[in-house]
């Protein structure tokens, strides 16, 4: 995709792309975790190695397209983790050893790269339906994948800006992101409006808008993989979760805790309800997806707050209503610490493409 971006007098266009520092680590003795080890691919048309990325598709996001490009250049499904870095550099330096940051080129190269780890054969065909098609890449295109440590990827990169993003993988790494599974918090979809609806406030239903918002929305969950899904029992909850429950044959399972009026009642309940699924989560390895409320995730965001490894992560838990938008999702990435606590060192806003 190529936009307009205005620089004083200097009109830019940006082709956007998106890719990601697969991981995985090595087994030890006696099978026990070993070594970390990152994935690089060769490219022929330029000769050089570095990380696997590509440009976004028509009506595609990043990081769908980061999902999708790792799985065609690298032959192997994955899933997104803690986010890592934008690189930008004029698109006439792809191939170069050396790429400049500040340049008056009228065409830039901006990527958005991810921590990502494969998953199983098994769960790429469940999540089929919900992400869409993948197409390996031709060998004109990638004739070669390795995995190597840090320390051997980093002499093999061609490329300045990749061994940059190696760095900033490793201070992830440091923070213990290796150990934080996707936690996605899901406002469900926009929903009849109170004063309109004749029903009981627990039956009223998203309206069509909403449910578009619902359906796009799996296009982006099924890149972070959630193995459980779990809402509201509320109407417009499940009717949110009950596409990317339908496409991945999952079963939802109903928090009866986290409706609006269960929450009124007893707030305690709910965060203890709440943080119950944060540290299973985050202790099983399990990715799982929580469909609430508006007021249900004002007060969770008040708890998470104090979570956040710094300040301003804790300033993008909004805390004002309506705290996030209809039909969109936060991804939440915790690391559990040796006091049984959770310590939250990403936040990702996951936004659907509805057009």
């Amino acid at each position: 995709m190529i936009e307009g971006r205005i620089e004083g007098r200097i009109v830019r266009r940006i082709v956007e792309a998106a890719g990601g520092i697969v991981y995985r680590r090595r087994k030890g003795r006696n099978g026990e975790p070993g070594d970390i080890e990152v994935c690089l691919v060769h490219r022929p048309k330029y000769d050089d190695w570095s990380w696997p990325k590509g440009k976004l598709d028509a009506n595609e996001s990043h990081r769908h397209a980061a999902v999708r490009e790792i799985g065609e250049e690298t032959g192997m499904p994955v899933a997104l983790g803690p986010y890592l870095d934008d690189v930008e550099y004029p698109l006439s330096d792809e191939g170069k050893k050396r790429r400049k940051s500040n340049s008056s080129a009228s065409v830039l190269k901006h990527v958005m790269f991810w921590m990502a780890t494969p998953i199983s054969e098994e769960e790429d065909r469940n999540r089929a339906t919900a992400f869409g098609p993948v197409h390996r890449a031709d060998v004109d295109e990638i004739n070669s994948v390795v995995w190597l440590t840090p320390a051997e990827a980093r002499r093999k990169l061609t490329h300045s800006t990749d061994k940059d993003l190696l760095a900033v993988f490793m201070d992830r790494l440091a923070e213990g992101a290796d150990r934080a599974v996707p936690f996605l918090v899901v406002r469900h979809g926009k929903a009849e409006a109170r004063k309109a609806w004749k029903g009981e406030e627990a039956h009223r239903p998203i309206t069509p808008h909403g449910a578009a918002c619902a359906f796009a929305l799996s296009y982006e969950l099924a890149c972070f993989n959630p193995k459980r899904l779990t809402s509201s029992p509320w109407t417009r909850c499940l009717e949110t979760m009950d596409m990317f429950s339908w496409q991945t044959k999952q079963k939802i399972i109903h928090l009866p805790q986290l409706t609006e009026d269960a929450f009124a009642e007893n707030p305690q309940t709910a965060w203890e309800c709440f943080h119950g699924e944060m540290l299973n989560a985050a202790r099983t390895g399990t990715p799982t997806a929580i469909c609430m409320h508006r007021p249900v995730i004002g007060g969770m965001f008040d708890h998470m707050r104090g979570m956040c490894a710094s300040h301003s992560l804790a300033k993008r838990l909004i805390a004002k209503s309506p705290y996030m938008p209809t039909g969109t999702a936060l991804a939440v990435f915790a690391v559990p610490q040796g006091d049984g606590t959770l310590t939250i060192i990403d936040l990702q806003k996951v936004v659907p493409l509805v057009y």
